[in-house]
């Protein structure tokens, strides 16, 4: 053991010093702790909730979706082929829907809903993930659904039982001559995503009963697409643009979405506030400690520069002291975030109204990133913080303290 980690072990270990020292070391500790947890807890958090929502958008809509002002795309067998070759390879599925308003009524109770259409042999596995009661739709020629949990719990609806919907004719208003849709559907499946926007709206029957349900035979109004690259998103989506005539369009998820991603971007301007004040409290009990330290043992330090210690080593002395505080420091507080984290991943101890948030719970993703870049930055931090009461302690005139003391 070097001398100047002895002395600076003993100055912060030592249980003949004053209490009032440990007092001070302690809540500087503490600090530091608190500051590196709430840092960590707030990254983990936003990750999670961008992540989770991303997630659950893009299992339940596409990367890219095309759509026509008029509600229906006029000879979409002539398009798809045109799309995929322009996909050039970075296409994962590419899916036709018919989505309309309906609604669903079970005895008194009546809603206002989504119904989408889609192909039940395509690609579905973010809805599937996500059926907590029954299956995925499985017959395309008998009338079946899935809806959503909190629209279920509102109609007081089961797995195997019937409920009416109720749709316009061909997206006209009802009239003599054109009376409204009115048809059984059993309920196949029960799904939660844990976001009201879907759980409360959406219902999914196959394409051939939406087509049906409508009176709009062979008719779609969008395309799902879904790329394998999503760096390539704004790319994909101009060169389908490129090829497409009025009324039809483009969007990406981000622009069909723009509310919840706008909002996740939000959430991320607070953090440099956050570890902006995290910073201050840390450097602020770093170098009142020391300071503290050095006042209390002047002393120690007079006689420490009389039988020889030098200068430099005065200043490694403070310097291992803020290290030693700020490493205890730092341990603590990722241990203090990775407990927290994993008893409400866990356990879910806090929720949130996900009419709000979008989700019934708050998300926490753990990267060992957060954990080592929060570290490594709040030790440097520490470091740089412990300079300034090192050269103070080091300028401490020997001949005074020991001639006053």
């Amino acid at each position: 053991m070097s001398f100047t980690f002895f002395i600076a072990s003993k100055y912060i270990f030592s249980r003949k010093g004053p209490k009032f020292i440990s007092f001070i070391s302690a809540v500087t500790v503490l600090g530091i702790a608190l500051g590196v947890a709430t840092l960590i807890l707030a990254l983990s958090i936003l990750r999670g909730f961008e992540n989770t929502i991303t997630n659950k958008v893009m299992d339940f809509d596409a990367h890219l979706q095309i759509t026509s002002y008029t509600n229906i795309i006029p000879e979409f067998d002539r398009l798809l082929p045109s799309i995929k070759n322009e996909l050039n390879g970075n296409i994962n599925s590419i899916n036709p829907f018919l989505s309309q308003l309906a609604i669903i009524s079970n005895k008194s109770i009546k809603e206002g809903v989504n119904i989408k259409g889609i192909n039940i042999l395509d690609n579905w596995k973010g809805i599937k993930k996500d059926i907590i009661k029954g299956n995925f739709l499985s017959n395309d020629n008998e009338n079946e659904l899935i809806l959503g949990k909190k629209l279920a719990d509102k109609l007081f609806l089961k797995i195997n039982e019937k409920v009416t919907l109720f749709a316009l004719n061909n997206n006209k208003l009802p009239s003599p001559d054109n009376p409204p849709k009115i048809e059984k559907f059993v309920i196949k499946g029960i799904y939660e995503s844990g976001m009201s926007a879907y759980d409360d709206i959406n219902v999914y029957v196959s394409l051939n009963n939406a087509q049906k349900l409508f009176g709009m035979k062979g008719q779609i109004s969008g395309i799902d697409i879904k790329i394998n690259n999503i760096a390539k998103i704004d790319s994909t989506k101009n060169k389908i643009q490129k090829n497409l005539r009025y009324p039809n369009k483009v969007s990406t998820i981000y622009q069909t979405h723009r509310n919840i991603f706008t909002w996740i971007e939000l959430q991320k301007k607070p953090i440099p506030i956050v570890l902006t004040l995290i910073i201050i409290v840390a450097v602020f009990n770093i170098i009142g400690t020391l300071l503290i330290l050095a006042l209390e043992k002047t002393s120690s330090l007079g006689l420490l520069r009389s039988i020889g210690a030098k200068r430099n080593q005065i200043i490694k002395i403070f310097l291992i002291n803020g290290s030693i505080l700020s490493v205890i420091g730092i341990f603590i507080g990722n241990l203090l975030a990775y407990i927290l984290s994993f008893l409400q991943l866990n356990y879910n101890f806090i929720s949130i109204p996900s009419s709000v948030y979008l989700m019934s719970s708050i998300p926490i993703q753990l990267s060992p990133i957060i954990f080592i870049g929060v570290s490594i930055i709040t030790f440097l931090l520490c470091i740089a913080s412990s300079i300034i009461p090192s050269f103070i302690a080091s300028k401490i005139d020997p001949i005074r303290t020991l001639r006053f003391n």
